[in-house]
């Protein structure tokens, strides 16, 4: 008997279907009921309503280079302002406001021939900065894709992921694009982009209709786009849905030798919602998500890791303006 879960999101259901969501947002009712071994009709129902009712949204994110991290430090009461300039910018992943020494963190998307203009120009110009820490990433641990709170059995992961066309294997992190540069989408995949970042879930005959090609181009080009990674399907939602409503970062150091170990940890993590390698003089950052204090303090006083770790910085994230490439809804108005 499942206990009492405050909010719409009912029971461990509800949040197992999220789960399968998040492995595959345009995995059709079908394949999820029989990878969670539940009825069809009752995925369909909750799936529906959890979906109707703007608590899950599932979105394309078009992949435009390489990773970057932004850690912004900003004027006083300017904080929210930069988030939300950073989260409205198209080559914006996430953007959230913080606690503790920087006021916001973001990861940006561009060639890396791109970046010094982005760093030297573009970010200069937002009225409200005051020093920006730019961290490349060199290798992404975890992304939203590979987390599911620890709500699905491995079985339960393999069989939703066989089914999607992505360059990543099942249970691996997203891969960083080949190389840079890899030419612009056409005109076609751009139309058909937009529409899935609208409803990730919109039918094949819809985005033939948007894009003007036919079904099978269509089913045809996405594949090809999600294959290549030029396009990531999300299934966003607020951790607090999953009971979880605590969220922070961490900025980790660790024993040159031992950064291994320590990645491995956070990667199996049911906590670690988001994990990447990255230059500068922390390697690891992981956005987190607790169900209350007591245990974020748990996590950073009696893990394992902690022995290898010279240093871990905790920001708490007081708000959160973008999350999956995908705006807050207040921001979407």
């Amino acid at each position: 008997m499942d206990a009492p879960h405050p909010g719409p999101v009912a029971d461990s259901l509800d949040r197992r279907i999220i789960s399968a969501l998040q492995i595959d947002g345009r995995a059709s009712w079908h394949r999820v009921a029989t990878a969670l071994g539940e009825p069809e009709r009752t995925v369909v129902r909750r799936g529906t309503r959890l979906l109707d009712s703007g608590l899950v949204r599932i979105g394309a994110m078009a992949v435009r280079g390489r990773s970057t991290v932004l850690a912004v430090r900003c004027a006083p009461g300017r904080a929210r302002v930069v988030a939300t300039a950073l989260a409205r910018r198209p080559d914006c992943v996430f953007a959230h406001v913080l606690t503790g020494t920087w006021d916001c963190v973001a990861e940006m998307q561009c060639p890396r021939d791109r970046l010094p203009g982005l760093v030297m120009d573009e970010l200069p110009g937002l009225p409200g900065i005051v020093r920006t820490l730019t961290l490349p990433v060199l290798r992404h641990v975890r992304t939203i894709r590979e987390w599911h709170a620890g709500l699905l059995t491995e079985a339960e992961i393999t069989a939703l992921a066989d089914g999607t066309p992505a360059t990543a294997a099942p249970g691996s992190a997203d891969l960083l694009p080949p190389v840079d540069g890899a030419g612009e989408l056409s005109r076609a995949d751009r139309l058909l982009v937009n529409a899935l970042a609208e409803d990730g879930r919109c039918t094949y005959d819809e985005l033939a209709r948007v894009c003007g090609v036919s079904e099978a181009t269509a089913r045809r080009r996405l594949g090809a786009l999600r294959r290549g990674g030029r396009v990531r399907i999300r299934a966003v939602i607020e951790p607090a849905l999953l009971g979880l409503p605590v969220e922070a970062v961490l900025w980790v150091r660790a024993v040159p030798a031992a950064v291994g170990t320590v990645t491995a940890a956070l990667a199996e993590s049911p906590h670690v919602r988001y994990a990447s390698f990255v230059t500068g003089e922390r390697q690891l950052l992981a956005l987190t998500a607790f169900p209350d204090e007591a245990a974020l303090h748990d996590f950073l006083t009696r893990s394992a890791w902690l022995r290898e770790a010279v240093s871990v910085d905790v920001s708490m994230v007081l708000g959160s303006l973008k999350r999956g490439g995908m705006l807050a809804p207040r921001l979407r108005s």
